[in-house]
């Protein structure tokens, strides 16, 4: 019985033309098909034929060309995406490899090989410079760099340009810090007279095993055909580090280190494939997909008792039943992907959005944790001197003018003998005026800096003509911190003028434009230890010996003399988000400095415990110093940082701060942003450096609640080390972390091990080349482009120009992308299903038969034409207004339980698709028993038409295009019925009986779901309906 069931229709009425059927009709016969017609064969003629015959081919292949096209385009969709962001990457890195330096050579050269720009000879030795590729570059060349330009790999700073003998480097493409570090050539090549005589000595470097540190470097220069040897110890200030720019004059140095072996790239992570959380779960769904498939085959052949060749019987149930796995849900998943990255890009409200990795915008929509750098990411590194504080009075922003005019006076009143001539006395018992304290502070924090004045050529004044009258136009101020800078320009402002510095001697003017010489005694840079910086100068108009020193309170209130504001101020100052910084000053008698100067020597030169000496020798001065005043500055935030973290709190996102800065200005930031709110307590992680301590810091730190946490990355190096878990489970209970001087590969590290520990999704911002390794190890990276340069934008997932655009990135496109996708795979399952219930139940009805229902293009069209608009037009979707969105966070939250795609959702649209199978093909059967041969019409116009039903169900805000897409669609198919004479009798479709019985079979299927929705949005509604009521 089986093998005689009729699928094909009848046709009740005879054709009375014998005109052949347009269309699909043409198209079949000119391959041989066609409606049957009687013939002439002519014996041994096969030309003499009136029409074209079938080849003698037999052909049993289920398959075609035409019916893998589907899934040959979800392969090609991925392959060319994947491709087309790989080629992007490769002519990233080519543009960078490409780049041209000089390099100096003593060696024959082939002209044709090299163009020669300088050339000299000594002492029978052909020297001059050629031009190399970055990518040519070798361990052993000198390099020369000019400014601006980008250090080509790791090297020892020999020679530069400047007058001073020394260079700045921009490294926040290594750090993140846009301060410019100070870096020293090695003296002896510094004395030669040109570069080229760097080939005329013999010398080599030693140099310790490449590590990760970019801190820290320990080497030796040697100097062998000198007597006695000249050998000179290394250190981090005479490196520069590949990726770091000079930002003065032209430097000269031997490379070290190349390739895998560069500090910049050791610390950077392989940048890995990332597969969003959402297509994981597509995957696990679709396995549980193939074990349907495999169960139902077995099924089917268990209930015919395995009779017969069984083996062959389940591998053409597998065949038959092959729908159930959607081939169709990659495409139209990649394809949604793409139309994603498009609205993102096209919002008019986060403008210069870009989306360079358009696989997982659905991660946006499920972020617990969001890891943040500072400075350029969370602040605009723009220092802003706001308040003088002196003890009895303070100054702020409107009353800067008094300041100035304090300075007037005393230059004015006294033009011959300034005031900087106090005596040698160590403090004074006479009360001084207010002009005169001023004036201290103010020149107390125009020395006590590391701020070098350069002048450059403005086009109408030549440099050196500019240098030499400092010229106010052509004055540009250059340091390591961008704090420095700052207090330097106010000064500037309120009359005192830094104008000339080198490595012994600083110049400042005054309002009367007097010229003040002082010769720089001893430098103490600043340090993360010590939290202060101090000089030691001599007035060369007195003779004067000025012990300045400032720093953190935390440490400047035990050098000062006994006050009772300090604290209370500091304090008050602090609340405001301003970094405080404490003045002080100490007169020294020659003698007193002479002795000084003996044991600072001696210390220097020690070989055991030298650091340790040295600073206790400075600790020796550092007593009873003058408070002078406090000096307020702040770095301004980016524009709404402190409501898009809001934002992000009442969404469930938790924000940790990782930055390269030092631990006050990281707090202060952290404060200043509402990072860590008024009503939480801030936990400050002491420095430890062994299992004991960490052990009782940890027992300490345990005890407090709903506390944010400041830790140093040497003291989270050693937590991790020795207590992992522990410190990371109480970190994770944290509202707030920061984490301050962390390495790149430490925010890498702190990025992996929440993943591990949590198993939730994590979003990395940065915008510097040291934010690269955590922005690629995060689930979702997105860079900031800003004035650190654009590396971590290109290498990150999404690409912002400003931190505040992040909300609307996740509450909006997050969350609508999420919500989307989710929509659309459960649909494109819930299609596959539905037309395979229909066949489980023919099968079952006609015992057990591997029969397809439907063949041929009838199986393509249902996937493709006749419902792929309708379903994709999902993708346009949305439950509630981005306004809405973006005013109410806390929709956001419901997100990251990931209800829109779980079990429970699966397991409701897979009973939902057994149920309108079953109801569509039963219903045929029951309603055309009489009339079986037209089952497949009846059926398979019920299922379309159910299935553009359920689409207009499940949207919930209706777009121009979806209707467009139901229309088109329904158009589509009634129009092609024309065409599917094989499979359809388009007679009958025509008849009032094939009407009504179709409408009933399609609202029986329908219109209990439409009620239960009903229901359901009446007595249990979303978290979001009634903020769309």
């Amino acid at each position: 019985m089986t093998d005689n069931i009729p699928l094909q229709p009848v046709r009740q009425k005879k054709r009375m033309d014998s005109r052949p059927r347009a269309g699909c009709g043409e198209w079949l016969r000119c391959c041989g098909g066609g409606e049957p017609r009687p013939r002439t064969v002519w014996l041994g003629h096969p030309e003499k034929r009136d029409q074209r015959y079938p080849r003698n081919v037999i052909n049993n292949q289920k398959y075609n060309f035409f019916t893998f096209l589907p899934g040959g385009f979800v392969l090609a969709v991925t392959i060319i995406r994947e491709a087309v962001e790989e080629i992007r990457c490769y002519m990233r890195d080519k543009e960078v490899n490409s780049q041209v330096y000089s390099r100096l050579t003593a060696r024959e050269i082939n002209m044709r090989d090299w163009d020669f720009t300088e050339l000299t000879v000594q002492q029978g030795i052909q020297t001059g410079t050629v031009k190399v590729k970055s990518s040519s570059i070798q361990v052993g060349d000198l390099i020369i760099v000019e400014k601006n330009q980008r250090v080509p790999a790791d090297m020892i700073f020999l020679r530069t340009s400047e007058k001073n003998g020394s260079c700045f480097l921009r490294t926040d493409q290594l750090d993140g810090e846009t301060d410019w570090k100070l870096r020293l050539p090695v003296a002896c090549t510094q004395r030669l007279p040109t570069a080229a005589d760097l080939l005329q000595i013999r010398s080599y470097v030693y140099a310790e095993e490449p590590n990760i540190d970019i801190h820290n470097f320990v080497g030796t220069f040697t100097r062998e055909d000198s007597d006695p040897p000249i050998s000179e110890s290394l250190s981090i200030e005479n490196a520069l580090w590949a990726g770091t720019v000079t930002a003065s004059g032209t430097v000269v140095g031997v490379v070290l280190y190349t390739g895998r072996e560069l500090r910049s790239v050791m610390n950077t992570s392989n940048p890995r494939s990332k597969i969003g959380l959402f297509d994981l779960e597509v995957n696990c769904l679709t396995k549980i997909l193939f074990g349907a498939l495999v169960v139902v085959s077995l099924v089917m052949v268990a209930l015919q008792h395995f009779a017969g060749r069984w083996y062959l019987q389940i591998i053409r149930f597998l065949l038959l039943f092959s729908n159930i796995i959607p081939i169709s849900l990659r495409v139209n998943l990649d394809m949604g992907k793409i139309v994603y990255s498009w609205v993102i890009r096209r919002d008019s409200k986060i403008p210069g959005t870009v989306v360079r990795s358009s696989t997982i915008p659905e991660q946006l929509g499920r972020i617990s944790y969001l890891l943040t750098d500072k400075t350029g990411t969370l602040t605009q590194n723009e220092m802003v001197f706001k308040r003088l504080h002196l003890g009895t009075v303070a100054y702020g922003l409107d009353s800067m003018d008094e300041v100035q005019s304090h300075i007037f006076s005393i230059y004015t009143q006294q033009p011959q003998d300034p005031p900087a001539q106090k005596g040698s006395a160590p403090t004074t018992k006479v009360r001084r005026t207010m002009s005169s304290r001023v004036h201290e502070a103010v020149k107390a924090i125009a020395l006590c800096h590391n701020v070098t004045p350069v002048y450059e050529s403005n086009g109408v004044t030549d440099q050196a003509e500019a240098e030499k009258q400092y010229e106010d136009s052509c004055r540009v101020y250059q340091a390591s911190s961008p704090d420095e800078v700052a207090l330097v320009q106010w000064t500037e402002s309120v009359g005192l003028t830094l104008v000339g510095r080198d490595q012994s001697s600083m110049q400042l003017r005054t309002p009367g434009d007097q010229i003040l010489n002082f010769t720089i005694l001893q430098l103490f840079p600043f340090t993360y230890e010590s939290k202060r910086m101090g000089i030691i100068v001599r007035d060369e108009s007195t003779g004067e010996i000025t012990f300045y020193m400032k720093g953190a309170d935390v440490v400047m209130a035990g050098i000062v003399q006994y006050n009772d504001w300090l604290e209370e101020e500091c304090g008050n100052m602090a609340r405001e988000g301003l970094r405080v910084l404490v003045v002080a000053k100490k007169s020294l008698a020659e003698e007193q400095y002479q002795d000084f100067e003996a044991r600072y020597v001696q210390a220097k030169l020690s070989v055991h415990d030298r650091s340790l000496k040295v600073a206790t020798v400075i600790e020796s001065l550092e007593m009873e110093m003058e408070l002078l005043c406090l000096t307020g500055v702040e770095d301004q935030l980016q524009a709404d940082v402190r409501p898009t973290l809001e934002t992000l709190r009442n969404a469930g996102i938790k924000v940790w701060m990782l930055t390269g800065d030092k631990l006050e200005t990281a707090t202060c930031t952290a404060k200043n942003a509402h990072l860590v709110t008024r009503n939480q307590d801030i936990h400050i992680f002491r420095l430890v450096t062994n299992r004991g301590e960490a052990h009782l810091e940890l027992n300490a730190f345990r005890r407090k609640h709903d506390c944010a946490l400041v830790i140093s990355g040497d003291s989270l190096e050693v937590c991790l080390k020795y207590y992992e878990y522990e410190f990371m489970e109480l970190a994770c209970q944290c509202p707030a972390v920061v984490c301050c001087r962390c390495a790149p590969t430490q925010k890498a590290r702190i990025v992996r091990l929440l993943q591990e520990r949590t198993g939730r999704l994590t979003c990395a911002v940065g915008d510097g080349g040291n934010d690269v390794s955590m922005i690629q190890e995060s689930d979702c990276g997105v860079g900031v482009e800003g004035k650190e340069g654009k590396q971590a934008s290109l290498a990150a997932d999404f690409s912002v120009t400003q931190f505040r655009h992040l909300g609307r990135l996740l509450m909006v496109h997050g969350r609508n992308s999420y919500k989307r996708s989710a929509a659309l795979s459960q649909f494109v399952i819930h299609r596959s299903l539905c037309i395979s219930a229909m066949q489980a139940v023919f099968s079952s009805v006609f015992y057990f038969a591997s029969v397809p229902l439907y063949q041929g293009f009838l199986i393509i069209g249902y996937s493709t034409i006749y419902t792929m608009f309708p379903v994709f037009s999902l993708v346009l979707d949305k439950d509630v207004k981005s306004e809405v969105a973006m005013l109410y966070p806390e929709l956001y939250k419901d997100l990251l339980k990931g209800r829109p795609l779980s079990y429970k959702t699966f397991l409701i649209w897979v009973l939902i698709s057994i149920y309108q199978g079953s109801t569509i093909m039963y219903g045929a059967l029951l309603l055309f028993e009489s009339e079986f041969v037209h089952i497949v019409a009846i059926s398979f116009t019920s299922l379309i038409l159910t299935e553009l039903l359920m689409v207009a169900l499940t949207i919930q805000t209706w777009h121009w295009l979806m209707t467009v897409a139901e229309l088109l669609s329904l158009a589509c198919y009634i129009a092609s019925l024309v065409f599917l004479h094989e499979f359809i009798d388009v007679y009958f479709i025509a008849t009032l009986s094939f009407l009504w019985k179709v409408s009933v079979i399609t609202l029986v299927s329908c219109l209990p779901l439409y009620v239960l929705k009903y229901l359901r949005r009446r007595f249990s509604p979303p978290s979001y309906s009634k903020l769309t009521s």
